[in-house]
């Protein structure tokens, strides 16, 4: 297997927890929680794993400047503004959403973590922005490393895919893996990790905003070209990924009922928080499928807690998570 440039700044092996009461309250499976709101950089979160293979990438590159977007309550630009932060880069940040009045949950720490932020009204405009940050900051002089939504190019995928390798090694038996798929990094490290190290479970990712059949082709490719990083390419097709869009039909950052009552679950039964957009998203459709019986009682699954609670402080979402 190929050595690819890696700097070693995430807090791991995070830790995985067993979550008896709200298996008992379920009445579904052994539940477990893989612990990557713990990952250590700026609150935690999954983007850390990636940061870790895309800052090295970009240093190794002379890069002065990380480049990315996202909307306002982006957890992954919040991570991103954090290794700039911490490894003396300067960081541009494009996100879309309304930023008036005082910044708040992962804006805030934008904010705080010295990043520029170019704040872009609608979606749609998101990408185009996004381009002419990137070439203004090398008009500029910044020698810009650009990382795409998520952190989710070839490079980032890595993250998880040595993740897989690092939950085998903690000797912890799972026939599923759920968690939330959007940009579809971390699925495609997973998707990757699961084939290189030889996990037997199953995989599923939960999608937040993207249709199934989208998921399966994106992640399916992003996991072969993530593969040739590491020595001769992996092909894999879309029928090599499980994903479910049952529950993103309100759209991104909507919430609805089912990721209020995930959110409360979690924390009433477990003492954990999750953030109201990705790992409520997920934890609402593992709550569903445990429902539907789609595990047997005598299984077990894990959750791949990504992080992002800050967005819990994030004034847009209080009113939905209270009711």
């Amino acid at each position: 297997m190929n050595q690819v440039p890696r700097m070693r700044f995430a807090h791991l092996p995070t830790p995985v927890e067993a979550m008896p009461r709200l298996s008992e309250f379920l009445r579904g499976p052994r539940l477990l929680i893989k612990r990557d709101d713990q990952t250590g950089l700026a609150l935690g979160g999954n983007k850390t794993r990636k940061l870790e293979f895309l800052v090295a990438d970009a240093m190794e590159k002379g890069a002065r400047t990380l480049v990315s977007a996202g909307a306002l309550q982006s957890n992954h630009c919040r991570q991103v503004a954090a290794a700039a932060a911490r490894f003396g880069l300067d960081c541009v940040l494009v996100l879309n959403g309304d930023g008036t009045g005082a910044p708040t949950g992962n804006y805030l720490l934008d904010v705080l973590f010295g990043a520029r932020v170019v704040l872009v009204a609608e979606r749609a405009d998101r990408e185009r922005s996004f381009r002419e940050a990137f070439e203004l900051s090398a008009a500029e002089g910044g020698r810009p490393y650009y990382i795409p939504y998520g952190g989710s190019s070839p490079v980032g995928a890595l993250g998880y895919a040595f993740a897989v390798e690092e939950f085998m090694g903690q000797g912890i038996d799972a026939g599923w893996m759920v968690f939330g798929t959007s940009s579809g990094g971390t699925h495609a490290g997973l998707t990757l990790g699961q084939r290189l190290f030889g996990y037997r479970g199953k995989i599923l990712g939960i999608s937040i905003d993207e249709p199934a059949d989208a998921l399966k082709s994106h992640v399916s490719a992003l996991a072969s070209d993530s593969s040739e990083l590491l020595g001769d390419r992996i092909e894999f097709t879309p029928a090599d990924v499980l994903a479910d869009d049952s529950y993103c039909k309100a759209g991104y950052g909507v919430l609805t009922a089912a990721e209020r009552e995930a959110v409360s679950l979690f924390a009433k039964y477990e003492g954990i928080l999750l953030d109201p957009v990705y790992t409520g998203r997920a934890a609402a459709g593992l709550i569903d499928l445990i429902r539907k019986g789609s595990f047997g009682r005598d299984e077990t699954v894990l959750f791949w807690n990504t992080g992002g609670q800050p967005a819990l402080f994030a004034e847009a979402y209080q009113t939905y998570l209270l009711g």
